[in-house]
């Protein structure tokens, strides 16, 4: 008779070894994550183990093993077969975050496959996925081979992500949100990593933010996670750069999800805001360098409708029809400057939570989203207005959820007599 398997380390041994700063052994590590996807260790003692990271850090190597090993956990994409380099962008989430949508055809354009899989919104940041399907019919979900033969065809493809790819993150991701650990930067960064390399993408850039309306508020940390997410893409061979990027005030004029695609389509025509156009060049950019074109003129992509067509193909690969109206708001409500002045801030938290709370967000992942629900602003800080004009419009699909939207908003924008100092938009570029 075979008795159970036995299993080669302890669990407790583990999260003392971590409780007590230690350095966790590669295989103990490997068998840990292994474990715990087989559910033999318990969300008890990961969730233990987790507290124990993120209290004492974890070591360069011991990230690598970890990611290594919730990649283990599932499958791997390739794209080897394609003939083309691939690269894909991954952000950290903020608030009017559309840049995936006009990035992705862009990178496109100059003969680069770009496998963007994407997810949707939860809480105060907006999901990509989301977002697109306020397109109509626009669907997220594909095959491999569908992905596949869309990128040969197109060159760009935004869509859901398999479950296959790190299981392992899934488990200790739920249950990283009920237990105080988000915030662990190791976590964080094999969370991200680990699915982007299970992806199989040649090259990946990060885009990773701070401030108001961004995962990470302050800057040194987010200079420490954009720090250790490179080093786990460099050691995992796959070419990876960050861009640090100023989330304290709303990305573009539109915040929601079919005003966020309007916006988008903006850009990609040669226009739209100034920020958002800065954004999505610096990260085509960046993109292009990884992939072997560092000369690439990407504004005249931009303009010379390029970009669009590839958008156009794109959308339409995908079932959606890009020249279909989008979804609109059954009600508007318009709040005006009560005096003149500088707009001298717009704290983008705030308005994140108001798109979310009119119904362009939800609470429960399972909850469904309002396509023409959220925020449109008319002004940026550093703009002059006058006394009773428009700031920001609220879009909804009934006057009910205004007051809460209200809310949010109280005390999160100012006017003053000056202009406020002006922040760049890209802080720092970290390497390898």
């Amino acid at each position: 008779m075979t008795g159970a398997q036995v299993e080669p380390f302890d669990a407790v041994d583990v999260i003392r070894t971590k409780r007590d700063g230690g350095i966790v052994a590669d295989d103990a590590l490997r068998w840990m994550i292994d474990a715990y996807t087989r559910e033999y260790v318990a969300d008890s003692q990961m969730a233990a183990f987790a507290m124990a990271v993120l209290l004492n850090g974890m070591s360069r190597d011991e990230v690598r093993v970890m990611t290594d090993a919730m990649i283990a956990s599932g499958e791997r994409m390739s794209f080897a077969g394609l003939g083309k380099s691939t690269v894909d962008k991954h952000s950290t989430g903020g608030v009017g975050d559309k840049i995936t949508l006009p990035l992705a055809p862009l990178v496109a354009t100059f003969g680069i496959a770009v496998p963007q899989l994407s997810g949707r919104g939860l809480g105060h940041t907006g999901g990509t996925l989301d977002k697109l399907e306020s397109i109509p019919g626009w669907r997220a979900a594909l095959s491999n081979d569908e992905l596949i033969a869309q990128l040969r065809d197109v060159g760009a493809v935004i869509c859901a992500a398999g479950t296959g790819l790190a299981p392992a993150d899934k488990r200790l991701y739920a249950l990283r949100d009920v237990t105080g650990t988000v915030e662990a930067i190791p976590l964080i960064a094999s969370s991200i990593m680990s699915k982007k390399i299970a992806e199989g993408t040649d090259s990946l850039v990060l885009d990773v933010k701070f401030g108001s309306g961004a995962f990470m508020k302050d800057l040194d940390r987010a200079r420490e996670l954009a720090r250790t997410m490179v080093a786990l893409g460099t050691d995992s061979g796959v070419a990876t750069t960050a861009l640090l990027t100023d989330m304290e005030t709303p990305l573009g004029l539109a915040i929601g999800n079919a005003n966020e695609v309007r916006e988008s389509v903006e850009v990609l025509s040669g226009a739209g805001p100034a920020d958002v156009v800065e954004l999505t060049v610096a990260l085509a950019r960046e993109m292009l360098a990884l992939a072997g074109q560092p000369d690439a003129d990407v504004e005249a992509a931009l303009v010379d409708g390029r970009a669009m067509d590839t958008w156009n193909r794109m959308i339409r690969a995908q079932g959606g029809d890009p020249d279909a109206a989008l979804p609109q708001p059954n009600e508007t409500h318009v709040v005006t400057a009560d005096e003149t002045g500088f707009v001298t801030r717009m704290d983008a938290l705030p308005f994140g939570v108001a798109a979310w709370r009119l119904g362009a967000g939800r609470a429960r992942a399972q909850d469904p989203v309002l396509h023409a629900a959220g925020v449109d602003l008319h002004v940026k800080p550093g703009d002059l207005v006058l006394a009773g004009q428009p700031v920001f419009t609220l879009l909804g699909q009934d006057a009910t959820r205004f007051d809460r939207a209200l809310d949010a908003l109280d005390g999160a924008w100012a006017i003053g007599s000056e202009p406020p100092e002006s922040r760049p938009l890209v802080r720092e570029r970290i390497t390898a």
